[in-house]
């Protein structure tokens, strides 16, 4: 695939998204930069949609570094609480303290575990966007989104992955994400999804 440029900023500082999206990203032979690499400092997210969040990281990355930037805001939907955590879901249970012993995404699934118990009703989903700006000021940026449907458990399963994924389980494979091989989570998760759309139209954009 041929693009109009041959490096891309990845508009995120975690890790385990960055894994995920260098290996989705391979088929477009191009480098891909992390935020972090160049000294972005990190975004702003006050938005309370997903896609007004994207936007905004992906214009911070681009304009901090003159590159084309991709930005994702992702998070998971529980129905039984509304929505929550949505767009706050990598900071659900707010700021990690000084020597808690848990990390940040042990103490958001702790929280998530509080609330939904008693609960019968477990269905939820993961959502993501993706917004690739080819500048700062991008008036068509693309957007692509994902979302992967299935139930929170009671407990945690499976020691691979990141995030809720010890808790959601797969609603077709009856496996956490947590559990599921990095080839097999990455065809069907939300940003699997999105990224294959995403892809559909960097090919046209290259034509």
């Amino acid at each position: 695939m041929a693009l109009p440029f041959s490096q891309l900023v990845l508009a995120s500082n975690n890790a385990g998204k960055l894994r995920e999206f260098a290996h989705l990203l391979a088929p477009l032979q191009i480098e891909i930069l992390a935020q972090s690499t160049l000294h972005v400092p990190a975004c702003p997210e006050p938005h309370c949609t997903f896609i007004e969040n994207a936007l905004a990281k992906a214009r911070h990355a681009s304009a901090h570094t003159g590159l084309p930037a991709l930005a994702d805001d992702s998070g998971l939907c529980v129905a039984a609480l509304g929505g929550a955590p949505g767009v706050l879901s990598a900071r659900y249970a707010g700021p990690t303290p000084p020597n808690s012993g848990l990390s940040q995404d042990e103490r958001n699934n702790d929280l998530l575990l509080e609330n939904m118990r008693g609960i019968g009703q477990r269905r939820a989903h993961f959502y993501t966007v993706l917004v690739l700006v080819r500048h700062a000021q991008d008036p068509q940026p693309l957007i692509a989104e994902g979302c992967w449907h299935g139930e929170i458990l009671g407990e945690y399963r499976g020691n691979d992955g990141f995030g809720y994924d010890p808790l959601f389980m797969d609603a077709m494979t009856g496996k956490t994400v947590a559990e599921l091989a990095i080839d097999i989570k990455n065809r069907i998760s939300h940003r699997g999804q999105a990224m294959a759309k995403l892809l559909q139209q960097l090919e046209r954009l290259s034509t």
